[in-house]
Protein backbone atom coordinates (compact mmCIF):
# COMPACT_ATOMS: atom_id res chain seq x y z
CA UNK A 1 0.00 0.00 0.00
CA UNK A 2 1.34 3.44 -0.85
CA UNK A 3 0.67 6.82 0.73
CA UNK A 4 -1.62 5.61 3.48
CA UNK A 5 -1.08 8.83 5.39
CA UNK A 6 -1.20 12.30 3.94
CA UNK A 7 1.36 14.42 5.74
CA UNK A 8 0.26 17.92 4.89
CA UNK A 9 2.17 20.53 6.90
CA UNK A 10 -0.87 22.79 7.34
CA UNK A 11 -3.88 20.59 7.89
CA UNK A 12 -7.11 22.17 9.14
CA UNK A 13 -8.90 18.87 9.75
CA UNK A 14 -6.90 15.81 10.70
CA UNK A 15 -8.26 12.42 9.65
CA UNK A 16 -8.10 9.67 12.26
CA UNK A 17 -8.75 5.91 11.98
CA UNK A 18 -9.33 3.53 14.88
CA UNK A 19 -8.57 -0.18 15.26
CA UNK A 20 -10.06 -1.69 18.42
CA UNK A 21 -11.86 -5.02 18.73
CA UNK A 22 -13.87 -4.14 21.85
CA UNK A 23 -16.96 -2.32 20.62
CA UNK A 24 -17.58 -0.22 23.74
CA UNK A 25 -13.94 0.89 23.89
CA UNK A 26 -14.00 1.76 20.19
CA UNK A 27 -17.25 3.70 20.45
CA UNK A 28 -15.98 5.65 23.46
CA UNK A 29 -12.73 6.50 21.67
CA UNK A 30 -14.75 7.66 18.66
CA UNK A 31 -16.81 9.84 20.98
CA UNK A 32 -13.97 11.58 22.81
CA UNK A 33 -11.94 12.18 19.65
CA UNK A 34 -14.99 13.18 17.62
CA UNK A 35 -15.64 16.01 20.06
CA UNK A 36 -12.25 17.54 19.28
CA UNK A 37 -12.36 20.46 16.87
CA UNK A 38 -10.06 19.71 13.96
CA UNK A 39 -10.38 15.91 14.12
CA UNK A 40 -12.62 13.67 12.05
CA UNK A 41 -12.96 9.89 12.33
CA UNK A 42 -12.75 8.40 8.84
CA UNK A 43 -12.59 4.70 9.74
CA UNK A 44 -13.42 2.60 12.78
CA UNK A 45 -12.42 -1.06 12.49
CA UNK A 46 -12.22 -4.06 14.79
CA UNK A 47 -8.97 -5.48 13.37
CA UNK A 48 -5.90 -4.28 11.47
CA UNK A 49 -6.70 -6.47 8.40
CA UNK A 50 -10.14 -4.82 8.29
CA UNK A 51 -8.46 -1.41 8.30
CA UNK A 52 -6.01 -2.44 5.58
CA UNK A 53 -8.87 -3.60 3.36
CA UNK A 54 -10.67 -0.30 3.93
CA UNK A 55 -7.55 1.73 3.13
CA UNK A 56 -6.91 -0.19 -0.09
CA UNK A 57 -10.31 0.77 -1.47
CA UNK A 58 -10.23 4.36 -0.22
CA UNK A 59 -8.75 7.14 -2.39
CA UNK A 60 -5.59 8.72 -0.94
CA UNK A 61 -7.29 12.04 -0.03
CA UNK A 62 -9.68 10.17 2.24
CA UNK A 63 -7.10 8.11 4.09
CA UNK A 64 -6.09 8.98 7.65
CA UNK A 65 -3.16 10.98 8.93
CA UNK A 66 -3.23 8.97 12.17
CA UNK A 67 -4.10 5.41 13.13
CA UNK A 68 -5.03 4.75 16.77
CA UNK A 69 -4.19 1.06 17.08
CA UNK A 70 -4.91 -1.66 19.62
CA UNK A 71 -2.35 -4.47 19.44
CA UNK A 72 -4.30 -7.55 20.53
CA UNK A 73 -7.70 -9.01 19.79
CA UNK A 74 -9.59 -11.65 21.75
CA UNK A 75 -9.83 -13.94 18.77
CA UNK A 76 -7.13 -14.12 16.13
CA UNK A 77 -3.49 -13.09 15.92
CA UNK A 78 -2.03 -9.95 17.45
CA UNK A 79 -0.83 -7.09 15.28
CA UNK A 80 2.19 -7.89 13.10
CA UNK A 81 4.98 -5.31 13.74
CA UNK A 82 6.18 -5.73 10.14
CA UNK A 83 2.77 -4.59 8.87
CA UNK A 84 2.91 -1.62 11.23
CA UNK A 85 6.37 -0.73 9.92
CA UNK A 86 5.12 -0.77 6.33
CA UNK A 87 2.23 1.54 7.20
CA UNK A 88 4.61 3.96 8.90
CA UNK A 89 7.00 3.84 5.94
CA UNK A 90 4.03 4.78 3.73
CA UNK A 91 3.50 7.95 5.76
CA UNK A 92 0.92 6.98 8.38
CA UNK A 93 1.42 8.13 11.97
CA UNK A 94 0.54 5.40 14.47
CA UNK A 95 -0.49 5.79 18.11
CA UNK A 96 -0.88 2.58 20.10
CA UNK A 97 -3.80 2.46 22.55
CA UNK A 98 -3.32 -0.83 24.37
CA UNK A 99 -3.77 -2.68 27.63
CA UNK A 100 -0.01 -3.41 27.35
CA UNK A 101 -0.48 -7.08 28.22
CA UNK A 102 2.51 -7.92 26.03
CA UNK A 103 5.47 -5.60 26.68
CA UNK A 104 7.50 -7.57 24.13
CA UNK A 105 4.99 -6.81 21.40
CA UNK A 106 4.91 -3.16 22.47
CA UNK A 107 8.69 -2.96 22.16
CA UNK A 108 8.47 -4.52 18.71
CA UNK A 109 6.04 -1.89 17.44
CA UNK A 110 8.17 0.85 19.00
CA UNK A 111 11.06 -0.47 16.91
CA UNK A 112 8.71 -0.44 13.93
CA UNK A 113 8.34 3.32 14.41
CA UNK A 114 5.07 4.02 16.21
CA UNK A 115 5.01 7.58 17.48
CA UNK A 116 3.24 7.04 20.78
CA UNK A 117 1.92 4.57 23.34
CA UNK A 118 -1.14 5.14 25.54
CA UNK A 119 -2.33 2.64 28.14
CA UNK A 120 -6.02 1.80 28.40
CA UNK A 121 -5.90 2.75 32.07
CA UNK A 122 -4.63 6.23 31.23
CA UNK A 123 -7.08 9.10 31.36
CA UNK A 124 -9.21 10.17 28.42
CA UNK A 125 -7.34 13.48 28.46
CA UNK A 126 -4.09 11.54 28.07
CA UNK A 127 -5.53 9.88 24.96
CA UNK A 128 -6.55 13.25 23.52
CA UNK A 129 -3.19 14.84 24.36
CA UNK A 130 -1.34 11.89 22.83
CA UNK A 131 -3.35 12.14 19.60
CA UNK A 132 -2.55 15.84 19.18
CA UNK A 133 1.11 15.34 20.09
CA UNK A 134 1.56 12.60 17.51
CA UNK A 135 -0.34 14.51 14.81
CA UNK A 136 2.00 17.45 15.38
CA UNK A 137 5.00 15.21 14.73
CA UNK A 138 5.78 14.65 18.41
CA UNK A 139 6.15 11.45 20.40
CA UNK A 140 4.15 10.32 23.40
CA UNK A 141 4.96 7.96 26.24
CA UNK A 142 4.59 8.55 29.95
CA UNK A 143 7.47 7.64 32.28
CA UNK A 144 5.23 5.03 33.93
CA UNK A 145 4.57 3.33 30.60
CA UNK A 146 8.23 3.40 29.71
CA UNK A 147 9.02 1.69 33.02
CA UNK A 148 6.44 -1.02 32.40
CA UNK A 149 7.78 -1.72 28.92
CA UNK A 150 11.40 -1.79 30.07
CA UNK A 151 10.76 -3.81 33.23
CA UNK A 152 10.92 -7.25 31.64
CA UNK A 153 14.57 -7.35 30.59
CA UNK A 154 15.14 -10.44 32.75
CA UNK A 155 11.99 -12.26 31.71
CA UNK A 156 12.01 -15.33 29.49
CA UNK A 157 11.32 -14.52 25.86
CA UNK A 158 7.86 -15.86 25.07
CA UNK A 159 6.31 -16.14 21.65
CA UNK A 160 3.21 -14.10 20.87
CA UNK A 161 0.92 -17.11 21.31
CA UNK A 162 2.67 -18.14 24.53
CA UNK A 163 2.21 -14.63 25.94
CA UNK A 164 -1.46 -14.57 25.02
CA UNK A 165 -2.04 -18.04 26.47
CA UNK A 166 -0.33 -16.96 29.70
CA UNK A 167 -2.42 -13.79 29.95
CA UNK A 168 -5.69 -15.61 29.35
CA UNK A 169 -4.88 -18.55 31.63
CA UNK A 170 -3.55 -16.33 34.42
CA UNK A 171 -6.71 -14.22 34.15
CA UNK A 172 -8.77 -17.23 35.21
CA UNK A 173 -9.80 -18.96 31.98
CA UNK A 174 -9.69 -22.73 31.68
CA UNK A 175 -7.38 -24.29 29.10
CA UNK A 176 -10.42 -25.00 26.96
CA UNK A 177 -11.48 -21.37 27.09
CA UNK A 178 -7.92 -20.26 26.33
CA UNK A 179 -7.89 -22.50 23.27
CA UNK A 180 -11.23 -21.09 22.10
CA UNK A 181 -10.01 -17.50 22.56
CA UNK A 182 -6.83 -18.23 20.60
CA UNK A 183 -8.67 -20.16 17.90
CA UNK A 184 -6.60 -23.31 18.44
CA UNK A 185 -7.16 -26.85 19.72
CA UNK A 186 -7.03 -27.57 23.44
CA UNK A 187 -3.79 -29.52 23.02
CA UNK A 188 -2.17 -26.48 21.43
CA UNK A 189 -3.19 -24.27 24.34
CA UNK A 190 -1.83 -26.87 26.75
CA UNK A 191 1.44 -26.89 24.79
CA UNK A 192 1.74 -23.09 24.98
CA UNK A 193 1.35 -23.16 28.78
CA UNK A 194 3.84 -26.01 29.06
CA UNK A 195 6.37 -23.98 27.05
CA UNK A 196 5.82 -20.98 29.32
CA UNK A 197 6.53 -23.17 32.36
CA UNK A 198 9.63 -24.63 30.71
CA UNK A 199 11.02 -21.21 29.79
CA UNK A 200 10.50 -19.87 33.30
CA UNK A 201 12.11 -22.98 34.77
CA UNK A 202 15.11 -22.50 32.48
CA UNK A 203 15.34 -18.89 33.70
CA UNK A 204 15.53 -20.11 37.30
CA UNK A 205 11.95 -19.17 38.12
CA UNK A 206 10.05 -22.47 38.23
CA UNK A 207 6.26 -22.35 38.05
CA UNK A 208 4.18 -25.44 38.69
CA UNK A 209 0.60 -24.41 39.28
CA UNK A 210 -1.98 -22.00 37.89
CA UNK A 211 -1.46 -19.90 41.03
CA UNK A 212 2.26 -19.68 40.19
CA UNK A 213 1.45 -18.62 36.63
CA UNK A 214 -0.91 -15.94 37.88
CA UNK A 215 1.80 -14.65 40.22
CA UNK A 216 4.51 -14.40 37.55
CA UNK A 217 2.00 -12.86 35.11
CA UNK A 218 1.41 -10.10 37.67
CA UNK A 219 5.07 -9.74 38.61
CA UNK A 220 6.19 -9.48 35.01
CA UNK A 221 3.50 -7.09 33.85
CA UNK A 222 1.50 -9.43 31.61
CA UNK A 223 -1.67 -8.69 33.57
CA UNK A 224 -2.53 -5.68 35.68
CA UNK A 225 -3.21 -5.81 39.38
CA UNK A 226 -6.86 -5.28 40.17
Amino acid sequence: MRSVGAGEAKTEVWRVALVEDHLLQRRRTEEILGRESGLTIVASCSTLPEFLAWAQRTPVPGRPHLLVLDLSVDRGPSVDPDVVARLIDAGLRVLVLSALASPGLVRSVIKAGVAGIVGKRDSEQDVIDAVWTVLRQGEWMTPDLAAVIAADVDRPQLSDQEERALVLYASGLTLGAVAEALGVKSESAKTYIARVKAKYAAAGRPVRSKVDLSRIALDDGYVERG
